[in-house]
């Protein structure tokens, strides 16, 4: 039995945060979407707690910022502590807003954030959402795939023609192994307990700041949440079993030195295995993975699910690209050459923080930085994405573009819209016209970086006079000069008419 005898654009197994906004970010376009999920409700405890500024930039991208904001509060960053209660690194986040538009640290709650993207995801008519429905094989062709699955309502057998399929389907991916992808391993798995609690009352004295307890005998981290929900995750020894680590007997015990029952109610208790790997292949003819389908890291560094959404960011545009834009096929290779190195660096740092919450040594952690009697300074780091479309080059290429507020009050991204951008400082009329024009016929918004606007700052750090935007935010190209920069159209990939925008000034 065919669900429809049409073929969509694009299946996407698994609706979870990373699908949902693969989906959204597809619909930009007008793409026919159908997203196969296993349950029928997002799933309604904490899981992931954390995102950071460029999420919450594709957040604005898909049109859900203003009904996710509200649910969030801001980080003021990590701080790493040994057992005498001395802090030996410090990544506080700055309070202000920062060059990508958003502040650089949020918390949320995952179910809260789920149902405003199935939500936007029901008003839209581009998009099919078939809930309890179990995928069990799919078949490829030269024109596109077939995903055989279960209704398990009716226990229908059902199918769907796709030109595409994007596996989202979380670690145990049958998406990946179908592409019959191995994976890097990067060398850290660990057991831990994670128990996420609703305080009954205020306790200020917990702190804002998420605290990694550097303590050998029993590692452990604390992470303030939304509202009254915190969170404790603590490491399990080898002579523990899960099911003994689950008694609530034992996790309060374990909580003691920080709340007890009197102070909050037990809300979810899980032992995870904290794995960090990469999968080798991401890609096989028409079938594709993002999110922990494709990788998967311990939580140091709060990056799974950015990591999952720069997945979603980064191939979203390309298979528009392909599917409505023209472009050759062999432009969704540069999806998994562009995202494994930049995934895996973030994955190695969190994996050397685990080292030093185990071990203390600040020396392994942050290579060239020795400890000190004062805390060692942290920062947020911001890889360059791997080899794929950007010209070898220096930064910016391969790194975000940034998106200050216009003269209107209005992010940059608002006026440009989801496609490319050229970001071109002001120069003589006739130059600049014909800049626009050229934009215009390529379907590429055109951005007058004025003198005295944080536009023309950006472009001086980089000593350059014109930035090519990438869909995804990213930088595709630069150039040197004024007369170079119409040169830098001939990188952009023709998409279709429902991405074009006006141009603006900034």
């Amino acid at each position: 039995m065919s669900v429809s005898d049409k073929t969509v654009d694009v299946a996407i197994v698994g609706l979870g945060p990373v699908g949902a906004t693969l989906a959204l970010l597809l619909t930009q376009a007008g793409l026919s979407i159908t997203v196969l999920e296993r349950e029928a409700e997002p799933y309604p405890l904490p899981r992931a707690v954390h995102f950071d500024d460029e999420v919450m930039r594709v957040f604005q991208t898909i049109g859900i910022a203003a009904d996710v904001l509200p649910s969030t509060c801001l980080s003021p960053g990590m701080l790493f502590v040994d057992a005498d209660g001395r802090c030996m690194l410090d990544w506080s986040r700055p309070a202000t807003i920062g060059p990508q538009g958003w502040h650089e640290s949020y918390r949320f709650h995952q179910p809260d954030l789920e149902r405003v993207l199935r939500h936007k995801l029901d008003t839209l008519p581009e998009a099919t959402v078939l809930t309890r429905r179990d995928v069990f094989a799919i078949d490829q062709d030269a024109d596109g795939a077939t995903l055989r699955f279960e209704d398990l309502a009716s226990g229908q057998l059902e199918h769907i023609r796709a030109r595409y399929v994007v596996g989202c389907d979380g670690a145990r991916s049958l998406v990946r192994r179908l592409i019959g992808s191995t994976s890097t391993d990067l060398g850290f798995h660990e057991r831990w307990l994670v128990v996420d609690c609703l305080l009954k009352h205020d306790r200020p004295d917990l702190g804002d700041h998420s605290i990694q307890f550097c303590e050998p005998e029993r590692p452990a981290t604390y992470v303030r949440g939304v509202g009254q929900r915190r969170r404790w995750e603590i490491t399990a020894r080898d002579d523990e079993s899960n099911a003994a680590l689950m008694e609530p007997v034992k996790i309060w015990q374990l909580l003691s030195r920080w709340v007890t029952p009197d102070d909050a109610d037990l809300e979810r208790a899980a032992v995870y295995m904290f794995h960090s790997v990469v999968a080798r292949r991401w890609r096989w003819d028409r079938l594709l993975i993002a999110g922990d389908s494709a990788h998967q890291t311990p939580p140091f560094l709060g990056q799974g699910l950015c990591a999952g959404i720069r997945d979603a960011s980064n191939l979203a545009w390309k298979l528009i690209a392909v599917i409505r834009g023209g472009a050759d096929d062999a432009l969704l290779d540069t999806y998994a050459s562009e995202r494994v190195p930049h995934v895996t660096e973030y994955i190695q740092l969190a994996v050397r923080l685990g080292g030093l919450i185990n071990t203390r040594a600040v020396e392994r952690a942050l290579p060239g930085v020795s400890a000190t009697a004062e805390p060692v300074r942290m920062n947020s780091i911001k890889p360059r994405l791997g080899p794929g479309l950007a010209p070898d080059g220096v930064c910016p290429i391969g790194m975000p573009g940034p998106q200050p507020r216009m003269s209107d009050g209005r992010l940059l991204d608002d006026h440009v819209g989801y496609g490319f951008a050229l970001i071109a400082r002001a120069g003589d009329i006739g130059a600049e016209e014909t800049l626009r024009r050229q934009c215009g016929q390529q379907g590429v918004a055109f951005v007058v970086a004025d003198d005295d606007g944080p536009l023309r700052d950006w472009l001086d750090q980089g000593n350059i006079s014109a930035a090519l935007i990438r869909p995804d935010r990213y930088v595709l190209a630069v150039a040197a000069t004024p007369g170079d920069a119409a040169s830098l159209l001939t990188h952009a990939l023709h998409l279709p008419p429902s991405l074009h925008r006006e141009s603006c000034a900034a």
